[in-house]
């Protein structure tokens, strides 16, 4: 809740900051006639669409639990950086369109200098801008805030080739140039637009983060306690901010309940010392088997075999169903 809260914040002030730069370039357009300047103002109205849209879906994963959302409100970030993805897409459809529309025309440009440091400007304020915004997301693990964050610093590398196009037309008045700028940004922004879709469809269709399922994996290696004799049927499912992991820990089955939530707890604890609070963790315990002796190097009375070999947990293992035995 606290983490929704603060990505909610951020939000309000890329959308604010998004207004501000959409009105500058604006400007910069009328002065200049520059069609890569007027491209770089559509991408910016694009800007300040997703940055409503980012907010309020902000707003709604920020929503506390209730009966009919059980797992929170955090899958409408996935939506919102569908649409977003989506926006950047159609920006640069519409910047190909423009600028095929007018390549053959020949209307003077004007102030060129005022343009180069106005559209100069907003590069810089947009990376800086997009650099905390992605950090944010990231430790917030929010997918709106990094998209937002992904979108502004896409903004500032199609406007930096503008800048160089601008500087360039200045010096060798090679005004063609402006098109064939605009043409490539387009280009740029729509390849873009894709990987964000793509990255929402992900989390709206529960694909597995490999990258943090093998740090989780990394984790548990390193720190397991004789108790856990295993653990199984490992899922990772993503709410916006919220992370929500189901698994199965296998431990000796003369622990009594008590005995069994207190490892339960020790492994909540490990999880969230290394990932923050946004988890919520939910173990099944089982008792063991026979089958379980081999691996379990426990001093146990209730031994049924030898301990042969420590199971070291992979990607492929602990993602089954199945409690693990070595292999004959």
């Amino acid at each position: 809740m606290k983490l929704a809260k603060e990505n909610f914040k951020v939000q309000i002030v890329i959308t604010s900051l998004g207004v501000l730069l959409l009105t500058v370039k604006t400007v910069a357009y009328f002065y200049t006639h520059s069609l890569s300047v007027l491209t770089d103002a559509l991408e910016s109205i694009v800007n300040v669409v997703a940055g409503f849209i980012g907010l309020y879906s902000l707003y709604v994963a920020a929503k506390p639990k209730d009966v009919d959302h059980p797992y929170g409100h955090g899958k409408a970030e996935f939506i919102s950086a569908a649409a977003e993805g989506t926006l950047i897409v159609a920006a640069g459809v519409l910047i190909i369109y423009e600028t095929l529309t007018n390549f053959f025309s020949t209307e003077p440009l004007h102030a060129l200098d005022m343009g180069l440091w106005l559209v100069g400007a907003t590069a810089i304020i947009n990376y800086f801008a997009g650099a905390v915004c992605i950090k944010i997301g990231k430790k917030n693990k929010s997918l709106a805030l990094q998209a937002s964050g992904k979108h502004l610093q896409i903004d500032t590398y199609s406007t930096l080739a503008i800048v160089a196009g601008i500087g360039a037309m200045l010096i060798w008045e090679v005004y063609w140039l402006d098109k064939l700028i605009a043409l490539g940004m387009s280009l740029l922004i729509i390849y873009n637009g894709y990987k964000i879709i793509r990255s929402s469809f992900a989390g709206i269709m529960d694909e597995a983060d490999l990258d943090l399922l093998n740090d989780f994996i990394q984790v548990l290696n390193k720190n397991k306690v004789e108790n856990w004799i295993d653990l199984h049927n490992l899922r990772v499912i993503k709410y916006g901010s919220l992370l929500h992991v189901d698994c199965h820990l296998t431990v000796p089955w003369f622990l009594n309940v008590h005995e069994a939530h207190r490892e339960i707890d020790s492994l909540s604890d490990l999880i969230k010392s290394h990932f923050g609070d946004a988890i919520e963790l939910f173990v099944h315990t089982d008792g063991c088997l026979s089958i379980s002796c081999g691996i379990c190097n426990k001093n146990c009375n209730e031994r049924q075999a030898t301990f042969e070999k420590k199971l070291t947990w992979t990607l492929d293992n602990i993602l089954s169903d199945k409690k693990h035995q070595l292999e004959p």
